[in-house]
């Protein structure tokens, strides 16, 4: 378990980094806007990484969703908080949400058990 996390993180960084090193500005100022979204400002930034969460669950992007859960939990966010934004997710997305339901739901309890 522990392996595929770092395998989602390495691949994440190091491919963020190889696009970013082409110096495209569009890409790259959208990639710092991204990241500065999260930020805390008048939202902290666990409400933030709620937000998007939630979103991603509705666009159904698995990297997103794994991305959103992990830095929830980093920022001390329950399992009872992260069900509460999947059912957001799954209300707002409907049942095709689901299938990536249970993929959060798999990578909570991986992140669980590499504790």
């Amino acid at each position: 378990m522990a392996d595929r996390l770092d395998q989602f993180r390495q691949f994440r960084e190091k491919m963020n980094q190889r696009i970013l090193d082409e110096g495209n500005l569009s890409i790259n100022r959208f990639f710092s806007l991204d990241g500065k979204a999260y930020e805390p400002g008048s939202v902290d930034a666990l409400t933030k990484e709620f937000a998007g969460l939630s979103a991603s669950m509705v666009l159904r992007c698995d990297d997103c969703i794994a991305y959103h859960v992990i830095r929830a939990k980093e920022l001390g966010a329950s399992n009872e908080q992260l069900f509460e934004i999947f059912n957001v997710g799954l209300i707002i997305g409907g049942s095709i949400v689901i299938p990536h339901l249970r993929r959060a739901a798999a990578l909570l309890d991986e992140l669980d058990e590499s504790k």
